[in-house]
């Protein structure tokens, strides 16, 4: 019995002080008028994280059907990497692949959707005669890269 007396007196004292707090409050802020105060790092964290999302949307690369060219089919390790070291010199953009499949290591250059772009930059080696033998022209799966005005957008 006298758990639930001091319960309820606890339980009254609370909310009338409870009351008084509100009543209090509301008192001291003029009706009809909302303060707001923006804080700064609220929009440079929303900045930094639109810049973020556009450069994982920019590395992050997609498959399309399109073209690249084999460069070389050799048995010749360090022949091999030398032609690699001249393309990436000549075209730090460019993909080079490398595989090895017995006993031929082959040298593949780039990532074109476009067939015609993939045979000017073909014209383009052999006038530059970085490769001494033939350039083909291959049909496969190639990576894209999302358009770099996603890049710039993010960073508005």
């Amino acid at each position: 019995m006298k758990i639930r007396i001091f319960l309820s007196i606890f339980i009254l004292i609370g909310f009338c002080k409870t009351g008084i707090a509100q009543v209090l409050v509301m008192d001291t802020i003029p009706r009809g008028i909302v303060m707001v105060t923006p804080d700064y790092r609220i929009d440079a964290l929303a900045k930094k994280m639109r810049e973020y999302n556009a450069q994982i949307a920019y590395r992050n690369s997609t498959t399309a059907k399109g073209y690249r060219l084999m460069v070389l089919t050799t048995s010749d390790r360090a022949q091999a990497l030398q032609i690699r070291t001249k393309l990436l010199q000549q075209y730090p953009d460019q993909q080079v692949y490398m595989s090895y499949q017995l006993p031929y290591i082959k040298l593949k250059f780039g990532d074109y959707v476009d067939k015609a772009e993939a045979e000017n930059v073909r014209k383009e080696l052999v006038r530059q005669n970085l490769v001494t033998g033939n350039i083909y022209l291959l049909s496969e799966i190639v990576k894209v890269k999302p358009d770099k005005s996603l890049l710039e957008e993010g960073n508005k």
